[in-house]
Order: C-alpha cells, then structure tokens, then sequence
C-alpha cells in the first residue's frame, strides 16, 4: 500500500528565514535586519490573504512595504532560487524514499520557484502544489483539496515548521503531522509529534502514519 508524506517547503526543507534574513541585511544593513524579518513574518499573510498575487509579487510587495530602495524591490523574488536547504534534508528525504514513501510538497509559491528549489534538494518527489495555481494560500485549505483531487486521497502525514500554516490546517482535516520546530517556538496547534529538524524523521512518520 504507497504512503504519501506531505512537506511545507520553506522553513521546513529551505533556509527561508535565511535567505530572506540576508537581503535584508544586505538591503537595510545587520542592525535592522531582525526587527525588519519579524515585520515581514506579519506583512507576508496579509498580502497572501486573498490568493490573487503570484509569490513573486508577494515577495516584491513585501519589500516595498518594509521600504527596500528603488531597484530593491525584487531582490527577494531574485534571490530565492539560491536559498539552501537545511544540511540534513537531503539524507532524511533519501532515506525516506528508500522506504517507499511517496513525496509531496505543499507550498505557498510559484512553479518555477518551487522547480529551483527541488532541483536543489536532489531528491525526487512525486507532485508539488504550488499557491499561485490554485489561488490559494495556506492556512487555507486549498493545497490538501488539490493534492486529494490528484491523488485520490489525503495524505498520511504532513511535516511542516509553521503552525500558523500548516499545524493548524492539518488539525483542521484530522492529518496527522510531525511538527519541525527549528526556532525553539512555543507550542500553538498541536501536533502529532514534533522535532527540531528532519533527523530520523523515517522513524517519526513509522509512529505516527
């Protein structure tokens, strides 16, 4: 019987805070860049709310608002191929494949951002549900509708860092999840398990799947 293991991408697989942390320090300078991400984490689902701009434009607006200079605008949207992974993703997805677990991402992005960054994972998956071709955004539901339309199915365990994003919405459909909790964040939704990052995550989908 296949197993379907679902994945936020950003946050949970790519440095996110990372990358967009370093064109604000590149932008506005070190001294401003944390007080500027923690605006940019409140600005980014106001702009996503309605499911009608492509992440691109979610990324260049956000930086307007946050009042990057002329020609900065979209540094972000530029910059966001190149963001890497987290060191042990690569061996964590590897080892799940090699379990026979089908992979799929669910993300709040475009095609051709999401294309750039499996190409840098390496490792293959099976579909990616990208935002800006259901017009949807998560926390909304659409990503998990368009995955059971697809597969024919809901998946059997969704693992993602945001619970705002992706907790919260699985509890909402009854899925079990595995919460990567990088930050050290305090619990909200909860989850089925939580980790800090996506080490022996083979043996965290065995117990909750």
């Amino acid at each position: 019987m296949e197993r379907w293991a679902t994945f936020d991408c950003y946050g949970t697989l790519i440095d996110w805070d990372g990358g967009v942390r370093a064109e604000l320090e590149r932008i506005f300078g070190d001294e401003h860049a944390d007080e500027l991400l923690e605006r940019y984490h409140a600005i980014e689902p106001d702009l996503q709310r309605d499911g009608n701009r492509s992440y691109r434009e979610v990324l260049t607006e956000s930086l307007r608002r946050l009042g990057a200079p002329a020609g900065e605008e979209h540094a972000l949207a530029e910059s966001l191929p190149s963001w890497r992974s987290f060191t042990e993703v690569h061996g964590a997805l590897t080892d799940l494949r090699q379990r026979g677990w089908k992979l799929g991402i669910l993300s709040n992005t475009d095609r051709d951002y999401i294309e750039a960054s499996m190409e840098r994972l390496g490792v293959p998956f099976e579909l990616a549900i990208v935002a800006s071709e259901i017009g949807s955004y998560k926390p909304g539901l659409g990503h998990w509708r368009a995955f059971q339309e697809r597969t024919g199915r809901a998946p059997d365990v969704h693992v993602a860092a945001s619970l705002f994003h992706d907790i919260g919405p699985a509890n909402e459909l009854g899925l079990p999840s595995v919460w990567i909790n990088r930050l050290g964040e305090p619990p909200g939704p909860q989850p089925t398990k939580e980790q800090p990052d996506l080490t022996s995550l083979a043996a965290a989908l065995e117990e909750v799947a």
